[in-house]
């Protein structure tokens, strides 16, 4: 499915926006990360495809890779963290606790007894439970269904305490929220929902640096992108909301066009854009793609998606996994690349919209576009990659160490 968005459009980044996420602090959560040791440093590629983008038709594909990131394999090693820090700040005024003080473990002592909770599908969880260790406060995570027993042990390894449940992802986020009640935890979530809002906005936030980046790595223009499109994949919105409202007030009315791809059954901001509200999915919410699993929009995050988001679509499991081998294939000019199932999305929307023909017009999708993808996760599961792909994600990542572009 694929839909326009009649109230997206091209005016200034919004001060009522701009009062809520920014540049500015988006800079700041960079800064301080830069300094956690679980972070890998510098930026993360973003490559080329020139034959991706010949067999597409189009003038350029450009992959931000962010499953090289950290050890944590995925992008979620930015939302959580600066979260966390920006929790124990607020909680804790008059411990003049410094934030990077506090990603080293300086004041491990003094938190000892400071507890977070969250619900997860894997990556989120696994990132707050990697702060929390380094910090020195206590974690809980609760893992619904259909998160894999792979995952639960990568959560785990980071010293969390994990809870699991019989119902699907936004059951494991009630379960998460009475558990804080029952116990003063605190929730660190990325979703929002009514009167909790702070914390996803900060987790929201640490994803500005992978906008951050990208503007760094292409601007010869630092008032019009070198990009004419972005796919985002959706998810609960907040990894789309962090990249759009950097780029959005980053390009003002020059913004590159913005497409949100979903699995068709876990559709939850298609359903927005057609209801004009925060909107459930229709689907079961099981897809293969697990970090996209989820059946609730988060408000916060739809407004900023609701007047920047220009096209939402939906796309099926097996055109993520055909994503998946493809950019691991690489190719005479294409690096091979170890991109999860959760970060293809992008990819797999743009190469059904390609051979839609008609649909791609209605985007611009031509001889002349540059589309931008973000790769947000590598094999965080490698059981369920090697499964997929036929291969292992060590095979690719052999091929990847020798490869060498013709010419």
């Amino acid at each position: 499915m694929f839909i326009a968005n009649p109230k997206a459009h091209r005016q200034p980044y919004p001060a009522a926006l701009a009062s809520v996420m920014n540049v500015a602090k988006a800079q700041e959560s960079r800064q301080w990360l830069s300094q956690w040791s679980r972070l890998n440093s510098g930026s993360t590629p973003l490559y080329a495809l020139p034959d991706l983008a010949k067999e597409l038709g189009i003038a350029q594909v450009l992959v931000k890779d962010e499953s090289v990131r950290s050890v944590l394999g995925s992008f979620k090693a930015l939302g959580a963290p600066i979260a966390l820090v920006r929790l124990i700040l607020r909680t804790f005024p008059e411990q003049h606790f410094e934030p990077v003080g506090l990603l080293e473990g300086k004041y491990a002592d003094a938190l000892a007894d400071f507890t977070v909770i969250s619900a997860t599908d894997g990556n989120h969880g696994k990132g707050l439970a990697a702060a929390a260790q380094s910090i020195g406060c206590r974690c809980v995570i609760v893992l619904h269904a259909n998160v894999s027993a792979e995952r639960e042990d990568a959560i785990a390894a980071y010293g969390a305490q994990i809870v699991r449940i019989a119902g699907n992802y936004d059951e494991s986020v009630e379960e998460a929220a009475a558990l804080a009640a029952d116990n003063a935890w605190v929730v660190v979530s990325d979703t929002s929902y009514e009167g909790y809002e702070v914390i996803p906005r900060d987790v929201m936030q640490g994803y500005g640096t992978i906008a951050a980046e990208i503007v760094e790595q292409t601007a010869s223009d630092a008032a019009k992108p070198a990009f004419t499109h972005v796919f985002l994949q959706g998810g609960v919105g907040g990894l789309a909301a962090g990249i759009v409202s950097y780029l959005w007030e980053q390009y003002g009315e020059a913004r590159p066009t913005f497409v949100m791809v979903e699995p068709a059954q876990a559709d939850c901001l298609f359903q927005s854009a057609r209801q004009g509200k925060p909107a459930k999915a229709t689907g079961s919410v099981d897809s293969v793609m697990a970090g996209l699993a989820c059946g609730e929009t988060s408000p916060l995050a739809w407004r900023f998606l609701e007047p920047s988001v220009d096209f939402f679509m939906t796309i099926e499991d097996d055109e993520a996994v055909i994503a998946m081998r493809r950019l691991a294939a690489g190719g005479a000019r294409d690096i091979p690349l170890i991109a999860g199932e959760s970060s293809v999305a992008g990819l797999a929307g743009l190469t059904r919209l390609v051979k839609a023909g008609s649909a791609a017009a209605d985007l611009g999708i031509d001889g002349n576009a540059r589309v931008l993808i973000i790769s947000t996760e590598g094999a965080t599961a490698p059981g369920v990659y090697a499964e997929l792909l036929g291969e292992t994600a060590d095979s690719v990542l052999e091929r990847q160490k020798v490869w060498a572009p013709a010419g």
